[in-house]
C-alpha cells in the first residue's frame, strides 16, 4: 500500500517515558512521566498514552468532517471524541493497547451518527493504523 504523502512532521524523545519530546518545528514540548500504574512517579508531565489519545481524538473528528465534506451528515459544533487508550501486558507477551471512542453528535439523529462514525473509522488515518492490530471500540453517545 502506498501513501501520497501531503504533511510530514517530526519529533524527538530522550529519556524514555521519564523524559523529554519535542517536535522539530518547537510547535511541542512536552515533558514525559511514566504514570504510577506503570511503575513511575506520577510526576509532572504527559505519557505517549495521553498523546496518542489527544492526537486519536481529534483525527477522528476530522474523519467525520471530511466524511461531511464528501456528502455525509454535517458535524455538529458541539461533537466531540474522547479517546480512552489503556496499555498492559499482553498474554502473549510485551504490551498492548486497548482503545475506546465515545464520539457525541448533539442533535444528529442517532442513526445517522453511527454511519457517520463507521464511515470516518474506514478513512482515519489512525484507525486505518490501529485496524487489524488493536480493537477499537466505538461508542455513539
Amino acid at each position: 500500500m502506498s501513501v501520497n504523502v501531503l504533511y510530514r512532521t517530526q519529533a524527538t524523545a530522550t529519556g524514555g517515558r521519564d523524559g523529554h519530546a519535542a517536535t522539530a518545528d518547537g510547535s511541542l514540548d512536552v515533558r514525559l512521566a511514566t504514570p504510577k500504574e506503570l511503575g513511575g512517579a506520577g510526576g509532572p508531565g504527559n505519557n505517549p498514552e495521553q498523546l496518542f489519545a489527544a492526537g486519536y481524538s481529534a483525527c477522528f473528528l476530522g474523519a467525520m468532517k471530511f466524511v461531511a465534506s464528501q456528502g455525509g451528515p454535517k458535524v455538529p459544533a458541539d461533537a466531540s471524541v474522547t479517546a480512552q487508550v489503556g496499555i498492559g501486558p499482553r498474554s502473549e507477551g510485551g504490551f498492548g493497547l486497548e482503545i475506546g471512542l465515545t464520539i457525541a453528535l448533539p442533535g444528529l439523529p442517532r442513526a445517522e451518527a453511527e454511519a457517520l462514525v463507521q464511515k470516518a473509522h474506514q478513512v482515519c488515518p489512525y484507525s486505518n493504523a490501529t485496524r487489524n492490530n488493536v480493537d477499537v471500540k466505538l461508542t455513539v453517545a
